[in-house]
């Protein structure tokens, strides 16, 4: 398992990236704009690891390791309750075996890996953390037709 990033919903994107690259000092490594779902993200990293990233960015280490998703929802301004702070990312290598043996000791996968690539389950505390398969697998049985549980 290794340890990718931490999202943190915004409410303003300029003034975030003002406080967590002018002030904090982060660097933005990417962004994507999602015109249809009406987000933006941008992944922000310390200086020394955005170096580590952009060097290794024809190889397979290239991955968003470690960085912050600052997620930007376009309509969405108040984050009443806690709701700003995302959730943890996890890249698994088999995130089937990974559900499976979360499911036998107790732990309610609450977004299961239906198509085989990404999970959701919540700590004892309630913090959401996100599972993403390395590369690729098929979608699989019992997870291609498990519903959501709670939320995630």
């Amino acid at each position: 398992m290794r340890y990718l990033h931490t999202m943190v919903r915004v409410s303003d994107l300029d003034a975030s990236l003002d406080f967590y690259c002018n002030k904090l000092g982060l660097v933005e490594v990417r962004r994507l704009e999602n015109e249809k779902g009406r987000f933006t993200l941008v992944f922000l990293a310390t200086p020394d690891d955005a170096k580590r990233i952009r060097a290794e960015a024809s190889t397979e280490l290239a991955g968003e390791s470690p960085v912050i998703e600052l997620t930007y929802n376009w309509d969405e301004k108040d984050y009443a309750g806690g709701r700003n702070f995302g959730h943890l990312a996890y890249r698994v290598d088999d995130i089937y075996g990974v559900c499976q043996k979360l499911m036998d000791g107790g732990v309610t996968i609450n977004r299961p890996p239906r198509d085989g690539h990404m999970a959701f389950i919540r700590s004892p505390d309630g913090i959401s953390i996100e599972l993403l398969q390395e590369g690729t697998l098929p979608p699989k049985e019992p997870w291609a037709s498990m519903p959501n549980t709670g939320s995630w």
